[in-house]
């Protein structure tokens, strides 16, 4: 049994969550296809909480592991999601590989349905996933991501049916600073002063920001089948 089960949790956005919930004395599992990653995790989380902290390697873009993950969880009052693969998935369709764009869906989509799937009567109270402004503001270089989270909308809308009353919801960040501009070939600090420029907020978002959202809607009965913009009013330009 866990407070919150947070799949993607050993960095960015899920971290920033589990340093939240822990902080307030909830019990947290988080959950990665990286061992190293959830050590360090672990060993970053111990140091500055309160609750208590557990983790277990999972490829949610495996069944046999997600039923595997939900039979030694048992029970859940929150699940989480954020884990994203998204290496290789950016720029023209044409140079993105079949591969990798099936492993983007693999994870972003059929592991959300995964989830769905083997959680249903292990969670007692919300689902969340996370999505992003790609669904709404596709940039042509994102498309095969843009469309998974898409999907993913449609997917909770199902859900929260299907499973009601547990409340399925997606949180969908704008531009944050997590990992995953890590991984694109770009002068980072130039790029989000360029991009906070353009958003009404005038800032790019923090894993933090997106933390507190994704609290709001755990803690909310009254949430369900929502999307929950965080994007710094990105959505409006």
């Amino acid at each position: 049994m866990t407070d919150a089960l947070i799949i993607g949790g050993g960095s960015g956005m899920g971290l920033a969550l589990a340093r939240t919930l822990l902080a307030e004395g909830m019990d947290v599992t988080i959950v990665g296809r990286s061992t190293d990653r959830l050590s360090a995790a672990r060993a970053e989380l111990e140091r500055t909480t309160q609750g208590k902290v557990g983790t277990i390697r999972a490829d949610i873009g495996r069944e046999e592991e997600v039923a595997a993950l939900f039979a030694r969880v048992e029970r859940a009052e929150h699940v989480v999601v954020t884990a994203m693969d998204a290496s290789g998935a950016y720029g023209r369709t044409a140079d993105v590989t079949s591969a990798t764009a099936r492993a983007v869906v693999d994870t972003k989509l059929l592991g959300a349905w995964l989830v769905g799937k083997h959680a249903a009567g292990r969670v007692t109270g919300s689902i969340t996933y996370t999505s992003g402004i790609n669904a709404y503001r596709p940039n042509g270089s994102n498309t095969i991501v843009a469309a998974a989270n898409g999907a993913l909308t449609a997917l909770t809308y199902g859900l929260a049916i299907e499973l009601a009353p547990v409340r399925v919801n997606v949180i969908s960040p704008g531009w944050v600073d997590t990992p995953v501009w890590d991984q694109l070939a770009m002068d980072k600090q130039a790029a989000f002063a360029e991009l906070a420029g353009r958003l009404p907020a005038r800032r790019i978002g923090t894993p933090d920001d997106i933390a507190q959202a994704f609290v709001s809607v755990m803690r909310n009965g009254f949430i369900t089948g929502t999307v929950l913009h965080v994007d710094g009013g990105h959505r409006l330009t």
